[in-house]
């Protein structure tokens, strides 16, 4: 029997919204008739159950039998799609040209030639303003097969266009494919290790990122393409910690949509990601005013007329706009303030969990665990981290799982755990050195804790001194800075030095990078 959330047709039907499930009904209820009523009653049945149980539904409902089960699940769960098609098709406006062309293929059957041109026209109309590039393809490649239909004189000059209009539009799509190959590719990467490690890797992704690329002239690229292109750049930048150039093409990305405004509902997924992206790399070079100016401009997406909140992209809002809510507060160095919105942001987590994907999961987790860390919160940081730490898929961030195992250290120092400090040393060394990940930031720190418990009080501070002596220098090397990106120790060991909180020490610097940029 099926896991009791994990049904197809019981995530579809609790997945309505109550004006689709009327919809429905009422759309069924005009059709069936006799013994298809069975299948509008499982779908009752169904909407009605908090978890799935296909024996309570036969126990209930008596005229369906055990062996009709799956054949009635298979109907009812077309009915549905077929009826969400309906819905949407107005609204979505892949859907739209997809109707046309199917409308157009039906005409076509029919012999009704002239009709069917003039239902592709219309569909051809929307895919160029809106740069529906595949469909517009397809599009011509159903007018090659009309033209002799249709065409008595002059058909050579029919035929030239379609065949250069077809030549253009599959040298776009060609172009496309390229950029998001490579934006995808970038992104495997970045979810398997993270930022740039060395120079391997380096080598690694910048020989893919110019073997990949096709000549082009920016200027002259369509719409979609220069989209796909700059979200391939951003990858790439980012994935290199160069985030000034990475800030550069997300701006670019972003002012793409603003000066084609009509084009944001069509492709507004990937707006929200243009806009996403700008804002990480305006926390990460600390443009702070500018970071305001774009937070307000995500928060308002929902009230942008005619947009469908969908569930994708109400996951999506939930995603960025949390993410940023705490990058403000990180930004600032209010990690007291930003420790109150934790709990808020972890209970709608747990409305999301089952559609956010493990790596945003992971994100999150970590900056829950590295906010109470700032506010000295150290159980609150290792039950984050511990999170993290017993997941099981170890391959996805495993840079994140390799920095959350050193906060957990220095967080169970904090705490006075030194026998759990020895303890987590081993399994750490084990993990670092599995991952490939054991470099000389790792290294410097893990001797640092080994030896903590054989140092006395009166040399602590002197300890800490040399470490952030050993430290600071790796700040100005290429590769050894990325830890830095994930964990400020530095400030954490100024605290100790200082006897000063943390949370003051970061502001401080925080407010600095910020008056730089004003």
């Amino acid at each position: 029997m099926p896991n009791k959330n994990t049904d197809p047709l019981f995530q579809i039907i609790k997945s309505l919204t109550k004006a689709e499930k009327r919809y429905f009904k009422l759309h069924v209820n005009k059709q069936i008739a006799g013994e298809d009523t069975k299948f509008l009653k499982l779908f009752d049945l169904i909407d009605k159950q908090k978890d799935y149980d296909e024996s309570k539904i036969l126990e209930k409902e008596k005229t369906i039998k055990s062996q009709q089960l799956s054949n009635l699940k298979a109907h009812l769960y077309k009915q549905i799609l077929q009826n969400l098609r309906n819905i949407n098709s107005d609204e979505d406006i892949d859907l739209r040209i997809r109707e046309l062309i199917d409308h157009s293929a039906i005409l076509y059957n029919k012999c009704l030639y002239d009709q069917c041109v003039k239902m592709l026209d219309k569909a051809k109309n929307l895919a160029k303003k809106y740069d529906k590039n595949v469909l517009l393809l397809e599009i011509i490649e159903f007018e090659k097969r009309l033209v002799t239909k249709y065409i008595r004189s002059n058909i050579e000059v029919k035929v030239s266009e379609l065949i250069k209009a077809s030549d253009q539009i599959n040298k776009k799509i060609n172009n496309i494919n390229t950029f998001s190959n490579l934006t995808i590719k970038l992104y495997s990467f970045y979810l398997k290790i993270g930022f740039l490690r060395n120079h391997k890797d380096f080598e690694l992704v910048n020989s893919f990122l110019y073997s990949t690329l096709p000549v082009f002239q920016e200027e002259q690229l369509s719409f979609d393409e220069k989209m796909y292109l700059y979200n391939s750049f951003v990858g790439y930048y980012f994935f290199i910690q160069d985030f000034e150039r990475g800030y550069e093409y997300a701006k670019k990305w972003v002012s793409l949509f603003d000066e084609n405004f009509d084009l944001i509902l069509p492709k507004i997924e990937i707006y929200i990601r243009a806009i996403n992206n700008l804002l990480v790399s305006q926390s990460k070079l600390h443009r702070y005013d500018e970071f305001k100016i774009t937070v307000r401009k995500l928060n308002s997406i929902v009230e942008i007329p005619d947009l469908k909140l969908t569930e994708n992209i109400r996951l999506l809002l939930f995603k960025y706009s949390s993410t940023h809510r705490i990058n403000r507060y990180f930004m600032l160095g209010e990690f007291t303030k930003g420790a109150k919105i934790i709990p808020e942001i972890a209970e709608s987590l747990e409305n999301f969990e089952h559609l956010l994907d493990t790596h945003y999961v992971i994100i999150f987790y970590y900056k829950f665990a590295c906010m109470y860390f700032g506010n000295s919160d150290y159980k609150k940081v290792i039950y984050w981290l511990n999170k993290i730490i017993n997941m099981k898929d170890v391959d996805l961030r495993s840079d994140i799982h390799s920095f959350a195992r050193i906060l957990n250290l220095i967080s169970h120092y904090e705490l006075g755990n030194l026998d759990l400090v020895d303890y987590y040393i081993r399994s750490t060394y084990r993990f670092l050195i599995k991952k490939n990940d054991l470099h000389l930031f790792q290294k410097i720190i893990m001797k640092f804790l080994r030896k903590l418990s054989s140092i006395t009080r009166d040399q602590l501070i002197d300890a800490f001194k040399d470490l952030r002596e050993q430290l600071l220098p790796l700040n100005d090397k290429f590769y050894d800075r990325r830890p830095f990106i994930y964990f400020d120790i530095i400030s954490w060991l100024e605290s100790k030095i200082e006897n000063r909180d943390i949370q003051e020490i970061i502001r401080e610097k925080a407010l600095k990078k910020i008056s730089n940029n004003v």
